[in-house]
């Protein structure tokens, strides 16, 4: 069971709405579909996004609750209460954070790979991979990789994430790839956690009833879309990204819980950022009291 490390507090801002930041990519659509659709009820006001601007935002004081990278928790994590059984990730291959190269990857020694802008957690991931596992020197940029491509200026690897993985993940010109996912369970037998949702703590670190409310209604909407991955998968495919099958394997290697192994997971991922000096502590893992009903 997760440990808490807040208690609840009087229910002094119970009426008012929740601020919640909502990533934008077809990944986390299984947990938020039901609360967008009505199926189930919620207190939310939603703020959508990728995972770097909502990490600002709530890290601003912007957002009261938000889907977060895991950096962004490893970071700042005494200033966040993580949600409980709720986590983003893979436990083999994630399809949707891609290193694609145009030449294979020892040959990458020395040259430059462009990251996606969007991303904090997948960058300090391939930097972990491609130094300690793959035993590379490179140089690192951020960047528009869709603009360079169209630019016509294409860089010799990049880092993609989320959609638009998915969309360049056959790009011709880039056939040499590395899924951060399976290298990462390749590594260290562990599954790996890209994302948490998290809340800031209240006054003196205690958790405002409101938000465990809304942890429950993220919770039942999890629990109404993770049992529909056919349902998903139809209605993404008839937007054009990906086929049927494709969009049931790709969610079918998604990870949504958030249980033992993928703490254990995150917690790896969090020791190794420390011991080579990416992190300034080693983070716990706290988390929002559970609320009483299971979603």
């Amino acid at each position: 069971m997760p440990r808490s490390c807040a208690k609840s507090s009087s229910a002094s801002s119970a009426s008012r709405s929740i601020r919640m930041g909502k990533i934008s990519y077809l990944n986390v659509l299984p947990i938020y579909y039901a609360l967008d659709h009505g199926y189930v009820a919620h207190d939310f006001v939603f703020t959508s996004g990728p995972p770097a601007d909502l990490n600002a935002r709530i890290n601003a004081g912007e957002l009261d609750m938000s889907a977060a990278s895991s950096i962004e928790y490893g970071r700042h994590f005494e200033d966040y209460l993580l949600l409980p059984r709720l986590a983003i990730g893979s436990q083999g291959p994630v399809q949707s954070v891609l290193l694609l190269s145009q030449v294979p990857l020892p040959a990458l020694q020395g040259r430059t790979i462009l990251i996606s802008s969007q991303t904090h957690t997948s960058a300090a991931l391939l930097r972990l991979l491609v130094r300690e596992k793959l035993g590379l020197q490179v140089k690192y940029q951020t960047g528009d990789i869709t603009a360079r491509l169209q630019a016509n200026d294409p860089p010799s690897a990049f880092l993609a994430i989320g959609d638009e993985a998915l969309r360049l993940r056959r790009h011709t010109d880039f056939p040499y790839h590395l899924d951060l996912g399976q290298a990462w369970l390749e590594w260290t037998g562990l599954p790996f956690i890209f994302g948490v949702w998290i809340a800031r703590k209240g006054q003196e670190g205690e958790a405002d009833r409101k938000l465990v409310h809304g942890c429950r209604q993220l919770l039942a909407s999890k629990a109404w879309g993770v049992g529909r991955i056919s349902f998903f998968a139809r209605l993404v495919s008839e937007q054009g990204i990906l086929d049927y099958q494709s969009l049931v394997s790709y969610f079918q290697g998604l990870v949504y819980d958030f249980g033992p192994r993928e703490q254990a997971g995150l917690e790896l991922f969090y020791h190794k950022l420390y011991a080579c000096g990416e992190l300034r502590r080693r983070p716990k893992l706290c988390f929002l009291p559970t609320p009483s009903d299971r979603g």
